[in-house]
């Protein structure tokens, strides 16, 4: 067998993806250290794997029943994989499992569970922990920052974003992904105080903090902390981070958190999509009640101009309202379900190419040509990622449900097919014989 050696196999990963990936996290290939993959896109650079499920779905490795309740999709890197979890409301913790077998290597607490109170009531653990290098990095649901030691848990430092920066999350409570650009660690505390903030990822010192005004976002102000994650877009020789908030979406300079612009076309009740970029563009959708003038996807042409950046609209498709679920671009066409379909749109046009009922609402993530689906329900399919028609090779349902929403995203990582669903993580055979 051929041995590539490891640097090989990190350059694969950063050449391989555009733009936002460059300045990101430098995965070995089979990894899934973060919220929707090293780049941020819910696309899998791995090839090799199944394009058809056998009846039944494909082969379950695993399964462990004792991780704890919450919301929290898994990220997977060097071997493990690390998930927060809560047990009640008073601790929350993240937790290290082997890709071997499912069994711990280490748990540490975190705090407790945020916004206890929140109606609609959904308690419990939200975001996905970002691993880097020999550093996992994590955010409970009450504003706890973190930085742990990947390999025994061991804490290196600690900050609350409530407390320390006046942060105001969303109604159910922090839900964001921590990113990590380089030496920089960048979150969403919310607030009129520090909106956005940067920090050294190796020490937590506070880097720049960014206040931005925003228009209201239903029953919060519109600089609060919305469920979505942010990203790094460079346009034009100026980085920049882009963030989807309660009031909108904004876009922020990379080197001292400067407002560049702002967008307020699309918002809902919610924003929990990850923006997505690509071509000097940036996508984002979100969910309305019923039809509202802001609910639906846009796409914004962004342009350097003297040293700042400017978005504009290019069109606006009420069809993808996307919820919670995520979407992601294959070739030239995004992908992502609204609250009962999955749809196809020409990245470029907006145009809706097609949709189906699919597995219904759910969310989706893509590795080899091939869309993974689940449903919030807990159906998973497997579908062509085409704009020719709706093509599906594969569906089974998830067993051992549990009695809440299946809201974790499906994480492809070597190989293999991981779904949470509150205490159960199960481990799928993708990849052909």
């Amino acid at each position: 067998m051929l041995s590539v050696p490891k640097t090989m196999l990190l350059l694969a990963v950063v050449v391989a993806v555009p733009g936002a990936a460059q300045a990101q996290i430098k995965a070995a290939i089979g990894d899934w250290p973060a919220w929707m993959g090293a780049d941020r896109t819910g696309v899998s650079h791995e090839t090799g794997l199944l394009k058809e499920w056998p009846k039944g779905g494909p082969q379950l490795l695993w399964k462990v029943e004792d991780i704890g309740e919450g919301y929290s999709t898994p990220s997977v890197a060097a071997g493990k994989i690390f998930v927060i979890s809560n047990r009640g409301l008073d601790n929350e913790f993240v937790i290290a499992l082997s890709v071997k077998d499912g069994s711990k290597i280490w748990e540490r607490r975190i705090g407790k569970v945020g916004n206890p109170d929140q109606r609609p009531p959904y308690p419990g653990s939200r975001s996905t922990p970002t691993v880097d290098g020999d550093a996992v990095y994590v955010l409970g649901s009450d504003g706890d920052l973190a930085c742990f030691d990947a390999a025994k848990g061991e804490v290196r430092w600690t900050k609350n974003l409530r407390t320390e920066f006046d942060g105001k999350p969303g109604i159910w409570a922090y839900a964001e992904s921590p990113l990590i650009d380089g030496d920089v660690l960048v979150c969403t505390p919310g607030g009129s105080k520090a909106t956005l903030a940067a920090f050294n990822k190796k020490t937590g010192e506070v880097i720049w903090k960014c206040p931005v005004t925003l228009g209201g976002g239903g029953r919060m102000p519109g600089n609060t902390a919305a469920y979505a994650s942010a990203i790094v877009a460079p346009v034009g020789g100026v980085k920049q981070y882009i963030q989807f908030l309660t009031g909108g979406l904004v876009g922020v300079a990379a080197k001292d958190g400067k407002v560049l612009w702002k967008y307020e076309g699309v918002k809902g009740i919610t924003n929990c999509t990850t923006p997505l970029f690509h071509d000097n563009s940036v996508f984002v959708s979100a969910t309305g009640r019923g039809r509202s003038p802001t609910s639906g996807s846009a796409l914004l042409k962004l342009s350097a101009e003297s040293g700042g950046v400017t978005a504009k609209e290019v069109y606006h498709n009420q069809d993808l309202a996307n919820h919670h679920g995520g979407v992601v671009r294959v070739g030239g066409s995004v992908y992502g379900t609204n609250n009962n379909a999955l749809l196809c749109l020409d990245f470029k046009s907006g145009e809706t190419k097609w949709q189906d009922r699919s597995v219904g609402k759910g969310s989706v993530a893509a590795a080899d040509g091939r869309l993974y689906v689940r449903s919030e329900n807990g159906e998973v399919a497997l579908v062509e990622a085409t704009p020719a028609a709706y093509k599906e090779t594969g569906r089974f349902t998830q067993p051992d449900r549990s009695d809440k929403k299946a809201w974790p995203h499906p994480v492809i990582a070597g190989g293999r097919l991981y779904l949470r669903d509150q205490g159960v993580l199960l481990c799928y055979d993708v990849k052909q014989k």
